[in-house]
């Protein structure tokens, strides 16, 4: 363990045995899925915050958490994070829906929300 630098046991320690190397990490975005979020979502060049960038991350996010909690159903502290996010995500859409309607149809559609 001495002969190992810092950032290899930082990488150790987020990598699981039971996730991919190509799968990112539970709880984060890496910078490489956001830019790919934002790409796919934004609404002009410059582009980093809109409300359909931002939900669409959010969205992400909690497919991610979700997934975690099929696996660890007993882990509440991960479930009241959830509850938070998708109350963000919420809060986004109705702000989008009232702004931006057919933004809102156009978002809803694309991640295949339910509203």
């Amino acid at each position: 363990m001495s002969r190992m630098n810092q950032n290899s046991v930082v990488m150790y320690s987020l990598h699981s045995p039971n996730h991919s190397q190509d799968s990112d990490y539970i709880f984060m975005l890496t910078k490489r899925v956001k830019s790919k979020i934002i790409t796919e979502h934004q609404t002009h060049e410059k582009d980093t915050g809109s409300a359909p960038v931002q939900i669409a991350m959010l969205t992400r996010r909690i497919d991610e958490l979700a997934a975690h909690l099929k696996k660890n159903p007993k882990d509440n502290h991960s479930r009241r994070g959830l509850l938070g996010v998708v109350s963000q995500r919420r809060r986004l859409l109705e702000y989008l829906k009232k702004h931006d309607v057919a933004g809102h149809a156009r978002i809803t559609k694309k991640l295949e929300l339910k509203k």
